[in-house]
């Protein structure tokens, strides 16, 4: 299934500079320093023993099981670069806003008379950067997905089926049944 949170986080990831870590050992060593050089830590955090990270460290052990493999590549991924992914956000969230590409049913809430039957679109189109930092800023607090599917379609209402104020006045947008979602900063 396809979440607003995941989306937002590979969106900052297009903004890196340079490669994540591949091998096992070196996405470990970097764990290993972003944690003040301890082991312990970041075995807490993967879920393992102390001894088997200091032997990912030394490259005693080169392939980890697939469960591990895959927290050990997310708890990478979401501490890569911090700077290059606070300037997308800002810049975002200031100037450029974001482009959200979206198939999805979308349900309407209407004045009496109008259609609010529920139907499959596909909407491309450039968020202003007052929505792309109401969404980022929602994510980073730690908002539930259901909270951030509530303010892209409140952001996607406003953007495209009021355009920004100017028709389909207290037109509210319900976005259900998310079949595709893609964010670009």
């Amino acid at each position: 299934m396809v979440t607003v949170g995941e989306e937002l986080d590979k969106a900052l990831q297009g903004a890196f500079t340079r490669p994540v870590p591949k091998s096992a050992g070196a996405q470990m060593r970097y764990l290993v320093k972003q944690h003040q050089h301890s082991t312990r830590r970041v075995a807490e955090l993967l879920g393992i023993n102390q001894r088997t990270v200091e032997r990912y460290v030394k490259n005693q052990i080169k392939r980890p099981r697939l469960e591990l493999a895959d927290r050990l590549e997310r708890e990478v991924r979401a501490r890569w670069q911090p700077q290059i992914r606070a300037k997308a956000k800002q810049a975002a969230a200031t100037t450029s806003g974001i482009m959200i590409d979206v198939q999805a049913r979308f349900g309407y809430t209407a004045a009496v008379g109008s259609t609010d039957q529920a139907r499959v679109r596909h909407l491309t189109l450039a968020l202003p950067p007052r929505h792309a930092a109401r969404l980022l800023q929602a994510q980073e607090a730690g908002l539930s997905e259901d909270q951030l599917r509530q303010i892209a379609a409140e952001a996607l209402g406003e953007a495209y089926f009021r355009d920004n104020g100017r028709r389909a006045h207290g037109i509210e947008v319900e976005l259900t049944d998310l079949l595709n979602l893609e964010f670009e900063l």
